[in-house]
């Protein structure tokens, strides 16, 4: 089934040359059932890259979805035209009056800063908060997701040493869980982050289940047991060239980073990258729609 976006959304053209099943607004009307409303909090600076990668994965399910792309009030993007999110975007002030299936709410670029020093920190744990009772199940990525765990949970995050950037192999606690059915005992996923957080401090909270970590990236997947909160510390959704591109932009910077590892061919950085997390990307969106979202939502909001 579809997803639903606004029906000159430039993602909406690439999608279809994707194959992914995309549907406008008016033709979405004429259907009689039931979509899935997520909303997505897109803190990433190059937003409509993002849009990209996300309406892909959620476009790959049995369900309509219908999406509605949220940015900060407090926080002026410099890397997308105010026209584009005009057009696009909503403050959450438009729809906190609102009840949503599901909520992504993504990373941002800003671990060197404490999350009070954030200057729009004050609007996102209001959204968050709003979400406990709005959002049947909020999914929360790299840096959205140590908010998540850092307001939620009281866990903090810390600085690494270098940048983790990369693809790692990790590992998986329990495969019976919902959200890693299908998944391989040992997978990959790409990470790219200058902070990380406790695997001990998330092991000894019993309102937490860490479901996947690595020896080298740390934890990854972490599921709140009431199924309310998923925290993914990395970038399943990354496409296969993202970290070549973070990786010549920080040299451009003048950034001391090293090559991502296990990334490119060869350790060569003139050698294509191949994407080896696709299918477990699409299993965790696809479950997380169908386990969290879908089979727990009501039909009415009340």
């Amino acid at each position: 089934m579809p997803i639903n976006i606004p029906k000159q959304l430039p993602a909406g053209e690439l999608l279809k040359k994707e194959k992914i099943f995309v549907m406008d607004e008016e033709r979405a009307t004429s259907q009689d059932i039931r979509p899935m409303n997520i909303a997505i909090l897109n803190l990433m600076p190059e937003k409509e890259r993002t849009e990209l990668q996300l309406l892909r994965l959620l476009g790959n399910t049995p369900l309509q979805v219908n999406v509605t792309f949220l940015n900060t009030a407090t926080h002026d993007s410099k890397n997308v035209s105010k026209t584009h999110l005009d057009a696009y975007y909503m403050k959450f002030e438009q729809v906190k009056h609102r009840r949503f299936d599901g909520l992504i709410i993504t990373g941002a670029p800003i671990e060197h800063l404490e999350f009070e020093d954030v200057n729009y920190w004050k609007e996102l744990t209001g959204i968050m908060e709003w979400s406990k009772d709005n959002v049947t199940s909020v999914l929360h990525i790299c840096w959205g997701a140590q908010a998540a765990l850092y307001h939620h949970y009281g866990i903090g995050k810390f600085e690494l040493p270098k940048k983790c950037s990369g693809v790692f192999t990790h590992r998986l606690s329990d495969p019976t869980i919902n959200l890693s059915r299908g998944f391989n005992d040992e997978f990959r996923a790409p990470h790219s982050r200058y902070t990380s957080v406790s695997i001990e401090a998330i092991e000894n909270d019993p309102r937490l289940l860490l479901l996947a970590k690595s020896e080298d990236a740390g934890a990854f997947i972490v599921l709140s047991k009431d199924n309310k909160h998923i925290m993914v510390t990395g970038h399943f959704e990354y496409d296969a060239d993202t970290l070549a591109e973070e990786y010549e932009r920080d040299l451009k910077k003048g950034i001391d980073v090293e090559i991502p590892k296990n990334y490119f061919p060869g350790d060569d950085p003139n050698k294509e990258p191949m994407n080896t997390w696709r299918s477990h990307t699409h299993l965790l969106f696809s479950n997380w729609l169908n386990y969290y979202v879908y089979q727990e939502t009501p039909y009415v909001w009340e």
